[in-house]
């Protein structure tokens, strides 16, 4: 059986967590004890847990995602998501610095906020997250609110900060969904860019299955542009997407298995270092 990790899901206990809405297209519980028990039955050896988005706009503060991955047994490792000011930036830092043997990245939410991933609000942590080997993850690509900016969540505005820190690991999350091409332009491109593909089926629409064909289409032509598939992840995006569709996509991916065994996790396990 190939390593499986879950380089992206979502999880609270909080009423006002604004994905409680796909975790019911899904028909899922969504909490903690369901999350690891759907990582085990799945074979997930481990995951990385992000802040999901509360009702207000704001995300689930960093602490409360430490706090379920001290619950989780081992399975679960935080990555702190960092707002653009100077003070969330400076927070993070500190609570990654006193945790440093569990954090294992960051993430910035690009399209839920006007701001571009190269804004200089952003550079202590770029310093940070270089000099601990520590990737950054930045949500591209379609948001889960119609107020979220398509033009601050467009993957090829990673291209400016790809440019200009060359020695940072970039995660283009759900694969800059729908511009999986740019996203694959920029994997090719850049030595230090990895794209995640979770997130990508959300619901379970009429068309579920036929959409998953398409998605597996596209990024099977992505894995061909970029000569491989060193740089993609395995991910969920739980409860947004769940663990037998994000499997699945995988599955109809058309590349030798050695390629599948990479996006499913030894990818993420060299990059996240677990």
């Amino acid at each position: 059986m190939p390593t499986i990790i879950d380089s992206h899901a979502h999880c609270s206990n909080r009423r006002d967590d604004a994905l409680i809405p796909y975790a019911k297209k899904n028909g899922l519980r969504y909490d903690l004890s369901e999350l690891l028990t759907k990582m085990r039955s799945n074979g997930v050896e481990a995951g990385l847990l992000l802040s999901p988005p509360l009702d207000d706009g704001s995300p689930l503060p960093n602490q409360a995602v430490m706090d379920l991955c001290e619950q989780s047994g081992g399975l679960l490792f935080p990555v702190l998501t960092v707002e653009p000011s100077r003070e969330a930036v400076s927070l993070a830092l500190a609570l990654a610095k006193s945790h440093s043997n569990s954090v294992k990245g960051f993430k910035v939410r690009l399209g839920y906020l006007p701001v571009f991933a190269d804004d200089p609000v952003f550079d202590p942590l770029y310093d940070h997250a270089i000099q601990e080997d520590l990737p950054v993850l930045f949500h591209a690509g379609d948001t889960a609110t119609s107020s979220g900016s398509l033009v601050h969540a467009h993957p090829l505005t990673l291209d400016r900060l790809a440019n200009r820190r060359s020695d940072l690991k970039i995660v283009v999350c759900h694969m800059g969904n729908p511009w999986i091409m740019d996203t694959a332009e920029l994997v090719y491109k850049h030595a230090n860019v990895y794209a995640d593909l979770s997130g990508l089926v959300a619901g379970d629409s009429r068309y579920v299955k036929e959409y998953i064909d398409y998605l597996a289409a596209k990024i099977s032509d992505a894995v061909y542009f970029a000569g491989g598939a060193e740089k993609l992840l395995f991910g969920t995006d739980y409860p947004v997407q769940t663990h037998e569709n994000s499997l699945e996509l995988v599955r109809r991916i058309k590349v030798e298995r050695a390629d599948a065994d990479r996006i499913l996790g030894s990818n993420a396990k060299r990059l996240f270092a677990l």
